[in-house]
């Protein structure tokens, strides 16, 4: 960097920063499959520094704070919502409500009552899987 910019970040106050740059590897397919193959499991970065500095490599930090305590239920609530039409079904009953062709009978209300319980037992297992409690609000 030169002195002049050196100067001119000073003196605007911008802190240096506390990363070292990123290094950039092309590697072919091949290559690249070699290596996450060999990774077995382990970040591809983590695991050529690793190969590069062996034990001389400095301890990366970990991601600590996962949200998701329940992997199991969030893959539930992850495959039910594919699995349904919960959006594009929403999006008809608004547009119909929109336009005065929802006629509202008993049935259409029966109809609108399950769906706000099944997006409520969604929201409940989202909630458990996040680790919090479907009592606990947004």
């Amino acid at each position: 960097m030169t002195s002049l910019r050196r100067e001119f970040r000073k003196s605007a106050g911008e802190q240096p920063s506390k990363h070292p740059p990123p290094f950039s590897l092309r590697l072919t397919a091949a290559e690249r499959a070699r290596l996450e193959n060999e990774a077995a499991g382990k970040s591809l970065g983590a695991y050529i520094r690793e190969r590069l500095l062996g034990d001389d490599a400095a301890p990366r930090k970990r991601r600590g704070n996962s949200p998701i305590k329940d992997h199991e239920a969030l893959g539930r609530v992850l495959g039910a919502l594919g699995q349904s039409r919960l959006s594009s079904n929403l999006n008809q009953l608004a547009k119909a409500v929109n336009t005065g062709a929802l006629p509202v009978t008993p049935e259409t209300e029966a109809e609108l009552k399950e769906a706000c319980r099944q997006v409520s037992v969604l929201r409940d297992e989202l909630l458990r899987a996040l680790g919090k409690s479907p009592g606990d609000g947004p």
